[in-house]
């Protein structure tokens, strides 16, 4: 039997499950210890149920996720309203270098790919799949440029891409916190914020009833204006984009979102920034949840033997170069252990893993703001059009 359920149904199961997750976060030292979202933890129970229940042959859902992409876009379009100038300024060597380490990561992941590939005798073209298309690029670069692989000849390139951001998805998330973890205790890092311990909770628990700061429903319904401007408009320029590059849909928005901050810096205007960003966590924690109960992890337990051995081999990559090269290169801090871990997450996801993987961390250590203000620069806007540039060059040469 399957059930469908509507975007509003969808949203309701996700927020359930967001709850649950939270609830187990709260009360599970392992998962608090190894800063486990908690969109993670509740989703992951889901799509584990899910699962078993289609497997027996007893029951499959199929879910409406137009919501996922809608917050998607809304939370990103946050993200760019907080690239100011100023901020691109402080964080300088720190941004062009987590931008290389990027980009380094990307061809790696496409030369581990599709050399194994062609080592299995499949496609080399289809280890792509299987690389930063997936990966860093997450099921919307997959959605993407899975067909455009297919015109090129590679079959099936859709289906194991999306199979392969699935995987990514659910492992960036699983070895990110960990990092992070075990790197604090080791170097015993200290957040910055920690200079005065009650101004350091209050900064941590803002989503709690302690002290959320002078948010009123003017201010909230003015963040909710730009939010929707910026959003419509970015629609435009997504569209123009897409002419030249394949791009994921959002990237209209954030850049709309950071053009907007950065007139209103110039000319002196003030913006409901907190309400801003306080509405795309709202919109981060939803997508993920939607994200992860939308999970067919079937399609894994069905994957060919070379999948599975190249996705296991990007995994151990990924841990080693966030663990070692990331936290080093970004200089062996609290902000750099963070970081590292949001590497993890569009290193084998997307973004919102990224910062989910970070909003963990910094919820039981203390703030980032190096971290905050570099990741979403590079995960969420840069390295997409490195991304898609290096995945046509591969493409084409294999």
């Amino acid at each position: 039997m399957v059930i469908d359920l509507n975007m509003y149904q969808a949203a309701a199961v996700a927020a359930v499950m967001l709850v649950i997750g939270q609830f187990l976060v709260d009360r599970v030292e392992f998962l608090r210890k190894y800063c486990i979202p908690a969109p993670v933890v509740g989703g992951l129970i889901f799509a584990l149920v899910h699962c078993a229940l289609k497997g027996a042959g007893i029951l499959e859902f199929n879910l409406d996720t137009t919501i996922q992409g809608i917050c998607m876009t809304v939370f990103f379009c946050s993200v760019g309203y907080t690239a100011a100038f100023s901020m691109l300024k402080k964080g300088g060597i720190g941004v062009i270098k987590f931008l290389a380490l990027a980009i380094v990561i990307v061809i790696i992941q496409d030369a581990v790919g599709g050399t194994l590939a062609g080592m299995f005798g499949l496609d080399a073209r289809l280890g792509l799949a299987m690389g930063s298309i997936p990966l860093v690029g997450g099921h919307g670069t997959a959605g993407s440029f899975g067909p455009f692989l297919e015109e090129m000849g590679v079959a099936n390139a859709s289906t194991v891409g999306v199979a392969a951001a699935t995987y990514g998805l659910i492992s960036g998330c699983m070895i990110g916190g960990p990092i992070a973890a075990s790197k604090i205790k080791k170097y015993n890092l200290k957040s910055h914020g920690y200079a005065k311990r009650e101004d350091a909770v209050a900064s941590v628990e803002v989503d709690k009833d302690t002290d959320t700061g002078a948010i009123d429903s003017s201010k909230m319904l003015n963040a909710a204006v730009y939010l929707l401007i910026a959003v419509g408009i970015g629609t435009v320029v997504t569209q123009i984009l897409s002419n030249l590059v394949t791009l994921p849909g959002y990237i209209g928005a954030m850049l709309v979102g950071a053009v907007i901050r950065n007139v209103n810096d110039a000319t002196g205007k003030d913006m409901p920034m907190n309400e801003m960003t306080t509405i795309g966590n709202v919109c981060l924690s939803i997508f993920l949840g939607l994200a992860m109960i939308n999970l067919k992890l079937w399609q894994l337990v069905s994957l060919a033997i070379p999948m599975i051995v190249i996705l296991l081999l990007q995994t151990v990559i990924m841990f080693f170069y966030a663990s070692y090269v990331v936290f080093t290169v970004m200089g062996k801090d609290f902000d750099a252990a963070t970081m590292a871990s949001g590497f993890c997450g569009f290193g084998m996801g997307a973004t919102p893993n990224a910062m989910a993987n970070m909003q963990a961390v910094t919820k039981e250590h203390g703030p980032a703001p190096v971290a905050f203000m570099i990741v979403p620069l590079v995960g969420s806007l840069f390295i997409d059009f490195f991304n898609a540039t290096i995945i046509t060059f591969f493409a084409n040469i294999l």
